[in-house]
């Protein structure tokens, strides 16, 4: 087997499963991009099987740490143990995200089950490649109820690191047309095919009843709303208004129709959010609820900076908008920007506006989009709960 030898500072030598094209101390066997190669430290020992590709800066990950092939047998087992995880997690197996890439040893592959259909991504060039026996392996894997589809959104931009094109599809099935989901009560359509995303943000779900509850007979303003689920989740807790905010006419439609399949009302603005607060600020608008969810401010290390001065903004007015009680929940799914940057920011941001406030509560990825100690980059999503404090 065609391989790498890694230089003896290698992260790889510490934990984590990456190898860079810096961190290369040479190769053999004159490996191909999307073979499977071993990786040895300099005294020749084997650390551990690794897809590879030259292209890309990650040159190498590694899926085991020892001598194993991505066979449809290794593609079997390993899905059913992604799935064995979940159920033991008691997380429903009719909505939740199957597979998290590194997080179960399958570097670049995403599933997301949405009942009888499930959507998947390959996002590294060796998993695109064994595309057919991940499908097998889904297939064959069990689940109830049967899968009815399986869809390909891989039109993530994320692909083009790995020299790959954009491409989405239905790969075995029929399209599904619009889905419906249950979450807090709510019964939302989504489009598999062509919404954000694969669909949904399923790294939520456990958060829309939680801010719900700080709802009940408030004025809620619901940023970045996309489906509009947090707004409706507010508007079925008795809040006395809703607000949502979103920039996308596709977004804001969709979030309109399940608005109206649950007999809710929202008042539902189509405007960039940045737009929305400076003007709400200007006519001295007030809320006892903000939600801001936006969209990840970064890909990439280099617009971290960039994206710190949008989140600082972002919450300036926000706190500015919150009445002398008001609650803020606040999230983040920018991998780069760290929970420590992001609550140094959040208070930035109290000092900017002159306010005060309480944590009630952290917010954390949901078990299904599990996190590796060794490997940072599975988890990117972090929030916060805040309580405004009167007279200070």
């Amino acid at each position: 087997m065609a391989g790498l030898v890694v230089k003896p500072r290698a992260r790889i030598l510490h934990g984590h499963d990456w190898v860079f094209s810096g961190e290369v101390l040479k190769a053999f066997g004159n490996p191909a991009d999307g073979d499977v190669i071993s990786l040895k430290d300099g005294r020749d020992r084997l650390i551990g099987s690794a897809i590879y590709n030259s292209k890309s800066q990650i040159v190498a990950r590694r899926f085991s740490r020892r001598r194993q092939d991505l066979d449809l047998d290794f593609f079997k087992r390993r899905i059913a143990q992604a799935m064995d995880y979940r159920k033991r997690r008691g997380i429903d197996p009719r909505l939740c995200r199957v597979v998290w890439s590194e997080s179960d040893g399958l570097p670049g592959v995403i599933v997301d089950r949405y009942g009888n259909h499930a959507v998947l991504q390959t996002l590294t060039l060796a998993m695109d490649m064994r595309k057919s026996l991940i499908l097998e392996a889904l297939k064959a894997a069990g689940e109830a109820p049967a899968l009815q589809s399986i869809i390909e959104r891989n039109d993530a931009p994320v692909r083009r690191a790995e020299g790959m094109e954009l491409q989405s599809g239905v790969l075995m099935g029929e399209p599904p047309g619009e889905t419906e989901i249950e979450i807090a009560g709510l019964r939302l359509i989504v489009d598999l095919l062509h919404a954000q995303k694969t669909g949904f943000y399923l790294d939520q779900l456990a958060h829309y009843e939680t801010i719900a509850r700080h709802a009940h007979g408030r004025r809620v303003l619901d940023c970045f709303t996309n489906q509009g689920a947090f707004a409706l989740a507010c508007a079925r807790a008795g809040a006395s208004k809703v607000t949502a905010v979103e920039a996308s006419a596709e977004s804001i439609a969709s979030a309109q129709r399940n608005g109206a399949r649950n007999k809710l009302r929202v008042d539902w603005i189509e405007q960039d959010v940045f737009q929305f607060v400076r003007a709400a600020e200007k006519t001295e608008a007030e809320y006892d609820l903000i939600i801001l969810d936006p969209p990840s401010f970064t890909k990439t290390k280099g617009g971290l900076h960039d994206a710190l001065r949008g989140y600082r903004e972002l919450h300036v007015r926000a706190f500015k908008l919150l009445s002398r009680d008001g609650v803020l929940a606040t999230f983040s799914c920018s991998h780069h920007v760290s929970e420590s940057l992001f609550y140094q920011t959040i208070a930035d941001a109290l000092v900017d506006a002159r306010r005060s406030a309480r944590r009630l509560c952290r917010f954390e990825q949901a078990l299904d989009h599990p996190v590796l100690p060794t490997l940072p980059e599975t988890e990117y999503f972090k929030g916060v709960l805040l309580e405004m404090m009167p007279g200070r």
